[in-house]
């Protein structure tokens, strides 16, 4: 069973920096995608970035330019920058194993429904 562990949540004032990290146990050898969604008050959820076992990444427009996903074996990062108030969310760090046949840099998706594992949060405050 995959578990996943969030930390490095906190508030911080615009135009501040904030990394979150994720810890990950109970992977097998398989080939896995982890990401990142915030989800704010009355909002939907968002898939903020992810990242495959080859280190491919992908964005989301909101967040291109500040926010740096990063993965060392089973744990992955997300360095953000430049924060804005709109960022404040709970974040949750989340994985779903992939098919292996899936050709090498194609980038993981950041559609929640499509992963299995998820942490229990950690809130990042952004005031203005």
């Amino acid at each position: 069973q995959v578990q996943l562990v969030e930390s490095g949540g906190g508030s911080v004032q615009a135009g501040g920096s904030l990394r979150l990290s994720c810890a990950a146990s109970g992977y097998t050898n398989n080939r896995y995608c982890m990401g990142w969604f915030r989800q704010a008050p009355g909002k939907e959820r968002e898939g903020v970035a992810a990242i495959d076992s080859d280190g491919t990444t992908s964005y989301a427009e909101s967040v291109q330019g500040r926010f740096t996903i990063s993965k060392d074996n089973a744990k992955n990062t997300l360095e953000m920058n430049s924060l804005k108030p709109e960022d404040t969310a709970m974040y949750y760090c989340a994985a779903y194993r992939r098919v292996a046949s899936v050709r090498a840099g194609t980038t993981c998706s950041r559609i929640s429904d499509v992963y299995r594992y998820w942490g229990q949060g950690t809130q990042v405050t952004v005031s203005s």
